[in-house]
């Protein structure tokens, strides 16, 4: 990962575009609609540290090498992050092609060096995420203490989310009534029953093209992850980063099935055979266990 993504709030915050002409403009419209305020800058003033105080971020755009460079300046002495157009040796970040779904925002970047593959792209990812997408993070949003209240355990909130996101509360608010989502929501955590956990053998030697759909849902998923050391690393990446990981050596039955009844979400990528005697153990201690090979006749 040569760039690492970052979003920033823009709720009571200030961003500085600094010159004029349609790259400038460009720069101005990705914050239309957003509660940011926006700061055009045209004249002298840009060349002030003080037109930048507080601001979160700042963009520069002029075809004079003189005044992006003087403007920059003035915005890095107030301790503002600089993008200056077409001028990526000059960037302190750069301007993602972005996906604007409300409270959903997803952005494709290549770190400056093809604006144009990262805007084709993002035509094909802003086609598989739905209008509504917003409403149902706001949904969640809305609901954060009254799910931390009766779900203090991580795992456990993870759980009832993800079941959620496909339940009558996200379809409503994706359709825009979001008052029955609110409803449906309140009553789905009002009945949340603690979900048991399950123990996952997930294919792992790859190549992870082979992977079924299932399978690569089960990685999204993991609380806890167990690798063993030959599984291809194209795999491994498709798994949750912030997973607990194990050494295989750790997970025995005893400790799995420990946390499978604690309500853990655990995958095995597994590079051999799966241990019939690992599966028996778990199986005999009431453990859901599932195992997920490759895509018959992939």
């Amino acid at each position: 990962m040569d760039s690492f993504p970052a979003y920033f709030p823009l709720a009571g915050r200030k961003v500085v575009i600094a010159g004029t002409g349609e790259g400038a403009d460009a720069k101005a419209r990705l914050f239309d609609g957003s509660p940011a305020a926006l700061v055009r800058l045209e004249d002298h003033a840009a060349f002030l540290p003080g037109s930048y105080t507080g601001a979160v971020l700042a963009f520069v755009s002029s075809a004079d090498e003189v005044f992006a460079q003087a403007a920059a300046r003035a915005a890095r002495a107030a301790g503002v992050l600089v993008n200056v157009v077409d001028r990526p040796d000059m960037c302190d970040f750069n301007t993602p092609a972005v996906i604007d779904r409300g409270e959903v925002v997803a952005a494709v970047g290549t770190g400056g060096a093809a604006p144009v593959l990262a805007t084709m792209l993002r035509s094909d990812i802003e086609a598989q995420v739905p209008e509504g997408a917003g409403r149902v993070a706001a949904l969640m949003r809305n609901f954060q203490s009254e799910v931390r209240g009766a779900l203090p355990t991580l795992h456990e909130r993870r759980a009832f989310l993800r079941e959620a996101l496909s339940g009558e509360a996200a379809q409503a608010a994706m359709t825009g009534d979001m008052e029955k989502a609110g409803q449906l929501f309140r009553e789905a955590l009002a009945r949340n029953v603690r979900k048991e956990g399950k123990v996952r053998f997930v294919a792992g030697k790859g190549p992870a093209d082979l992977l079924t759909l299932r399978a690569v849902r089960a990685l999204s998923a993991a609380d806890v992850l167990v690798i063993d050391e030959a599984a291809d690393p194209e795999v491994v990446t498709m798994a949750r980063r912030d997973a607990h990981r194990l050494s295989p050596a750790e997970a025995t039955p005893e400790h799995l099935i420990e946390l499978a009844r604690s309500g853990r979400q655990v995958v095995r990528l597994v590079a051999a055979p799966v241990e019939a005697a690992d599966i028996q153990a778990l199986a005999a201690a009431g453990v859901a266990v599932e195992v997920l090979l490759a895509a018959p006749n992939a």
